[in-house]
């Protein structure tokens, strides 16, 4: 059976099973590790029966809980490689110093490194380790702490965009999107001959996605923001220029407008998603959409449904 449920998708975290034969998929982990595994079991998911996590970008709002929940459960997080150097860049900072203190830094370095060469060669060549001190020593060095290494993963996968791939039971079909992230991307995963896409945080609807979206069972698609509720809205000018760029996010408006004319009305669900809390409401969303596909939407095909912030969606059945 296939399943597809989102468990969260806003500004404030990210996240979506992806569920075919026996293969489970996170997408994107923008909630806490906590909140994650909350949403999941509500929706009658097993956190435990999770194979991978694979990643869109490297924002906040979708990788929130990544580390903590990839280490919990030992599986894999797929990135492409760019949005990897990006992911561990924001969680180690570069710590400024004075010429004094860097000066500093590399005599205690090279003190260091006399002192292991001195003890090296003053050991006999017969004082090696045993074998279960050498395999403890090599695991410790394996397994460092968060305080020591706070990005690291039981297991780092690269994929590229326009390269498909496969976890387990799920081909994945990464395309790039226009965001302003490192190396962006949208997924299409195929199970058992379901089509389900992804395509949120895009600035527009390139002719790339267009052709990527077609012939889906499942579309989940950005419906970020009302234009006006963000011109008149809180966020200062700089956030609202970003946000309105073309590599910031769908409006209700754009979204519309490829239901409309782009879209080729051939899936059975119409996913809503990334909705703004500060600049629109999900009847603006719904009510655009609906005017998109009047005369399409059906109980069997081009279902209207709008995913939350606050509470998963209804788990999708194919």
């Amino acid at each position: 059976m296939v399943r597809f449920t989102v468990l969260a998708s806003g500004s404030k975290g990210n996240s979506t099973v992806v569920t075919g034969g026996r293969t489970r998929i996170l997408v994107d982990a923008g909630l806490s590790c906590r909140e994650l595994f909350r949403r999941m079991r509500l929706a009658g998911e097993d956190p435990e029966t999770l194979d991978a996590i694979v990643v869109t970008h490297e924002h906040q709002d979708h990788i929130n809980g990544l580390a903590v929940t990839a280490r919990r459960l030992g599986i894999p997080v797929y990135f492409t490689e760019a949005t990897h150097r990006a992911w561990m860049r924001w969680l180690t900072p570069r710590r400024q110093m004075s010429y004094a203190q860097w000066l500093e830094q590399c005599r205690k370095q090279a003190a260091e490194r006399q002192a292991e060469a001195t003890a090296d060669e003053g050991e006999p060549e017969d004082a090696a380790p045993d074998d279960a001190a050498a395999e403890t020593q090599q695991n410790d060095a394996e397994l460092p702490s968060v305080k020591q290494d706070p990005t690291w993963l039981p297991t780092v996968e690269y994929f590229q965009a326009g390269q498909p791939f496969a976890i387990g039971d799920i081909a994945v079909s990464p395309f790039t999107i226009p965001h302003d992230a490192a190396d962006p991307v949208g997924f299409v995963f195929t199970a058992e001959g379901v089509r389900m896409a992804f395509a949120t945080d895009l600035g527009y609807v390139t002719p790339n996605v267009k052709t990527q979206l077609k012939g889906v069972d499942l579309l989940l698609l950005e419906s970020n923001h009302d234009i006006e509720m963000l011109r008149d809205g809180p966020y200062p000018w700089s956030v609202k220029q970003r946000v309105l760029s073309r590599v910031g996010h769908l409006s209700n408006e754009a979204a519309s407008d490829f239901l409309a004319n782009g879209y080729d009305g051939q899936a059975a669900y119409v996913i809503l998603a990334h909705l703004s809390e500060s600049n629109n409401l999900p009847d603006l969303a719904r009510v655009a959409a609906e005017r998109a596909l009047e005369g399409r939407a059906s109980l069997l095909a081009n279902r209207l449904l709008v995913a939350e912030q606050h509470e998963p969606l209804s788990t999708i059945y194919f």
